[in-house]
């Protein structure tokens, strides 16, 4: 998909891993509007006007804006009306609701690309294997996807104030070494780090990490919508867990 949402990114390679750039870019977008851009979000989404609809976009943004006017629409339509619910619950369930309405409409539209790109079972059993690695809009959210209990450590004891033990090796994407402030940091019983929305171990891929400066939790990149590129210039980072909170103080 291109920036607006309606017409495909990837005229000419139409594969799994395509589909599902576009559906991490688009999930990346809506979890933003629902957690570091709450405040915006919410005012965005008056009662008052008409219609309206949360897109999440291939290009990690978002917006609230009217549904398609052509019929059928060039996708599916996410959730109609979100609007109107805003102040009729309290805003925690609100946004919890619209989360929920998000994973639907991106599932929607991954699999409307299978199935407009000629998917075999292989390839929709391909893409939704990565679509389920990754942590739901709805748990970004509520929190949900993070570990109930931290395991202890050889010595039963915490260790703040270093990088992860585990050394990235030379492929390894460059890691914003920022622990918090707040809290030590519990280190596995191997020396690593599991990331507080999915559970994956630390330098799991080789993908991104970043620590959070207002919580002890690490997350990997992609599981919170931080690229190599934006971490370079993130000079204090909070999770969407600690955003969300902060928004509704």
């Amino acid at each position: 998909m291109d920036d607006s949402g309606s017409a495909p990114i990837f005229p000419n390679v139409r594969t799994p891993e395509d589909v599902f750039r576009d559906f991490r870019g688009r999930r990346a977008g809506i979890i933003k509007a629902l957690t570091t851009d709450v405040e915006n979000f919410f005012k965005l989404c008056d009662p008052e006007k008409e219609n309206l609809c949360l897109y999440g976009l291939s290009n990690e943004t978002w917006e609230v804006t009217l549904p398609a006017e052509e019929v059928p629409p060039e996708l599916p339509e996410p959730a109609l009306g979100i609007n109107f619910a805003r102040d009729g619950m309290a805003e925690k369930d609100w946004l919890m609701l619209v989360a929920a309405h998000s994973d639907a409409w991106l599932i929607a539209v991954a699999f409307y690309f299978g199935a407009r790109f000629g998917f075999d079972k292989d390839a929709r059993r391909r893409l939704f294997t990565m679509i389920s690695n990754l942590p739901t809009v709805y748990e970004a959210v509520t929190g949900s996807g993070k570990k109930q209990s931290k395991p202890p450590t050889s010595n039963g004891k915490s260790k703040s104030g270093t990088k992860p033990s585990k050394k990235p090796n030379s492929n390894s994407k460059p890691v914003k070494q920022s622990l918090p402030k707040q809290e030590e940091q519990t280190i596995k019983e191997d020396g690593g780090y599991k990331c507080g929305m999915c559970g994956g171990s630390y330098y799991e891929n080789g993908e991104l990490w970043i620590g959070c400066d207002s919580c002890p939790n690490w997350y990997h990149g992609d599981c919170v919508g931080v690229t190599p590129a934006k971490a370079e210039h993130i000079k204090k980072y909070r999770c969407p867990s600690c955003s969300n909170k902060r928004s509704r103080e």
